[in-house]
């Protein structure tokens, strides 16, 4: 007589941020049973929009429309209405260099962005690579106007390739970047609510302390930072770099004028009028500038809010006077995965940990710019452990 298959195995994923939600939702398309654990009051984990008059992005801004992320959202529909920039304020996009606001980066740097050769190499460092090619001014310039897609103080420190793959796609034209009306939770719910369609039972409030207590009769998907990964499977090894950002969040009474983008590339640092291009973000006649600004390991929080005050009195006249609300607080090893020379995405952290525990995020072994390194890792992961159930299945009803 042929055996009977045993039940769906549950799988059980461990946080309910973009990897948390994406391996649940690739999971339970798959069939699977699965329960989501999160230890927070709400699902995103980092990419959380605040809440109150002033809706702030704590992680993602955008979504990149060049991406595997953009495209399986699209095709579940839970993209959502995005907010476009009016063509005006695209023309109030500002570089800060040699000490002035200038509209126009340097020649120099326009050329290694039209620069055709072959990919970088990764065993060297972006600056000295594309100071061979163009010049140092011109590599610096560059470097530093990548800090958008890597949170680095030091872009050009990295492996040349990691660097330069982030620069090509923050520098596209048109630009990639696609941003969510009414902030990136808009988009966390529209996925929460899928995978509640697909039968995903969310548990919130619901801190996992042992992977013991969960991994009894199913695969488990860690989709956590690697800090708590680390702490949850005990494995010191799980580790990586990534960068330190003050974010500075404030708001002040519109003016004619105003720049939408402030990029530095004296340094690093971006400012950018996000109701510039979503209205929603704050109340009537104010306007929300978010920045992030890269920081040594040497530099303190108040050093990354001075250098965007400075930028904050280039481009924004008079802010001081018409301030109406303000945050500041640094990123911690919260900003992604960053390379140096000699590494890549494939030297990070193993998604198959072993024993059916696997392990999704922005720090661990997939390919991708920032979000979708935790996409990448959540399908990978998800595969990998549904491909394992189904040998386990076959073996045990052969």
């Amino acid at each position: 007589m042929p055996s009977t298959p045993r039940a769906t195995p549950r799988t059980t994923v461990i946080g309910g941020g973009i990897a948390g939600l994406t391996a649940a939702i690739t999971a339970a398309e798959a069939g699977a049973r699965v329960t989501v654990h999160e230890s927070h009051h709400t699902l995103g984990g980092r990419a959380h929009t605040s809440e109150g008059a002033y809706k702030t992005n704590e992680g993602p801004h955008a979504l990149h429309t060049g991406g595997p992320l953009w495209t399986w959202l699209r095709q579940r529909d839970l993209v959502g209405p995005l907010a476009p920039v009016p063509p005006v304020e695209a023309t109030r996009v500002r570089l800060h260099h040699h000490g002035a606001l200038r509209r126009t980066p340097p020649l120099a740097m326009l050329k290694l962005l039209r620069h055709k050769a072959e990919r970088a190499p990764v065993e060297q460092d972006f600056l000295s690579w594309a100071a061979a090619l163009v010049g140092e001014e011109g590599a610096r310039a560059a470097a530093r106007y990548a800090a958008v897609a890597t949170f680095h103080h030091a872009p050009g420190s990295l492996s040349a390739r990691f660097v330069q793959e982030r620069l090509r796609r923050a520098a596209k034209v048109p630009p990639e970047a696609a941003y969510p009306r009414g902030g990136w939770a808009t988009v966390i719910d529209r996925m929460a609510a899928y995978a509640w369609n697909l039968g995903v039972r969310m548990e919130t409030l619901t801190r996992v302390d042992r992977i013991a207590d969960v991994a009894q009769d199913g695969p488990v998907v860690v989709a956590t930072s690697l800090e708590a990964a680390r702490r949850l499977l005990g494995d010191d090894s799980l580790r990586w770099e990534s960068g330190r950002t003050a974010l500075v969040d404030v708001a002040f009474r519109s003016r004619r004028g105003d720049a939408f983008v402030v990029c530095d590339l004296d340094r690093t640092g971006r400012l950018e009028r996000c109701t510039a291009r979503d209205r929603t973000l704050a109340p009537a006649g104010e306007q929300l500038v978010q920045g992030q600004i890269p920081i040594a390991p040497d530099e303190t929080e108040s050093d990354g809010v001075a250098r965007a005050e400075h930028l904050l009195d280039l481009g924004f006249p008079g802010w001081r006077d018409r301030l109406t609300w303000r945050r500041t607080s640094v990123a911690d090893g919260r900003t992604g995965a960053v390379d140096r020379p000699g590494t890549t995405w494939r030297d990070r952290p193993a998604i198959d940990r072993g024993h059916d525990v696997y392990l999704a995020g922005d720090q661990v072994a997939a390919p991708g710019l920032l979000s979708e390194v935790s996409f990448n890792s959540a399908m990978e992961a998800v595969s990998l452990a549904l491909t394992k159930s189904l040998l386990d299945l076959k073996s045990t009803s052969g």
